[in-house]
């Protein structure tokens, strides 16, 4: 069993590993608005936010403080030139996410090549995180409400006025469960508009993706199962069709055309599900995305609410503590551990 380190060595190697992630994720950001550039790069306020992630300071103030009292190590990892005052972590830290959005996908790109994870088969799922301060209460905002947030619908918290995170993550019949892609918005985000979002940039190895009912869409399962000539792609969109509005799951189209072609579409899908592999493969997304869904909630203290107000700030702690959780599988794989205890990681930062 790896012990561990009290010497810091733990946070040295995970931030050694961070630093090229971040920088080949700034580089694919254009840089906006006229002007001289900052003085602190992106990926250098990234990898900051990503530390002080690990450690659990849980307000910006607190970040910084935690931070500042290290800033003779990290501004030589980091090759800062000064280090950041508050005001200026505060201001950038709204912006983060749109590196660690990036840096999270790279970093699935390279645990493939690794060989930490394998992506023939993916699970696709949404989570809701309750929002700081009290609900609105009839239609109406209360004093201390996040405006910013919004009512999302789960199965196991019911109406909950919170922000959500909607992640990719491997389903191996065997093996690590690996996040590869992952965005974060409110919680009444239409889970059709965000995995269209995540269908481009899933990596082509990918042969099924496994979505609940709330994923049902004839957009989002055309998008993933043909391609823009109509032709088939070799992957399958494996989610339980629901019936809407009182109309049957797979319709009788009488019309010949587009409309008829899609109930065809849905029928084969129908067809799989419900077939012997279809249940099979199915059972995986049970035991893979909603493990990993408690499994991050419970190593970042995400179980009873969201870290910050509004919904830049929360986009930047939930995808910054994806990009962590990452860094620590990756970290305990070279390790030579192949489960998914990572808490000796963060106990010995």
């Amino acid at each position: 069993m790896v012990r561990p380190a009290r010497d810091g060595r733990h946070l040295a190697d995970l931030v050694q590993m961070a630093i090229p992630l971040c920088k080949a994720a700034q580089a694919k950001i254009a840089r906006r608005g006229p002007g001289r550039p900052p003085v602190f790069e992106e990926w250098q306020i990234a990898v900051l936010i990503v530390i002080a992630i690990f450690h659990k300071q849980k307000s910006k103030s607190s970040q910084w403080r935690f931070l500042h009292k290290r800033q003779e190590q990290l501004t030589a990892a980091l090759q800062l030139t000064q280090f950041p005052c508050r005001d200026t972590y505060s201001r950038r830290y709204c912006n983060a996410h749109r590196l660690l959005d990036i840096a999270i996908e790279l970093q699935g790109r390279v645990a493939l090549k690794e060989r930490v994870c394998d992506a023939e088969v993916v699970a696709i799922d949404k989570s809701l995180v309750e929002a700081r301060g009290p609900h609105p209460r009839h239609g109406k905002m209360r004093r201390g409400t996040d405006r910013q947030a919004g009512w999302g619908v789960s199965d196991h918290d019911g109406m909950l006025w919170s922000f959500s995170y909607e992640a990719v993550v491997t389903a191996p019949k065997k093996g690590l469960v690996f996040p590869l892609l992952a965005s974060v918005d409110i919680g009444s985000r239409s889970e059709h508009k965000s995995v269209m979002q995540k269908i481009p940039r899933l990596p082509p190895s990918i042969h099924d993706a496994l979505l609940d009912g709330g994923y049902d869409g004839n957009a989002p399962a055309e998008a993933l199962e043909y391609d823009a000539n109509g032709k088939r792609t070799k992957k399958r969109y494996v989610c339980p069709l629901i019936s809407r509005c009182g109309k049957p799951a797979v319709g009788k189209c009488v019309h010949r055309g587009r409309r008829e072609q899609l109930r065809l579409h849905r029928k084969k899908r129908q067809e799989f599900f419900a077939s012997r592999k279809g249940r099979s493969l199915y059972k995986r997304r049970r035991q893979t995305i909603e493990p990993f869904n408690a499994h991050l909630k419970k190593l970042f203290e995400l179980e009873d609410r969201v870290w910050h107000r509004g919904l830049d700030n929360n986009r930047s702690m939930i995808l910054g503590a994806i990009f962590g959780y990452q860094l620590l599988i990756r970290y305990a794989f070279k390790q030579g551990q192949r489960n998914r205890q990572l808490q000796w990681i963060l106990d010995g930062l």
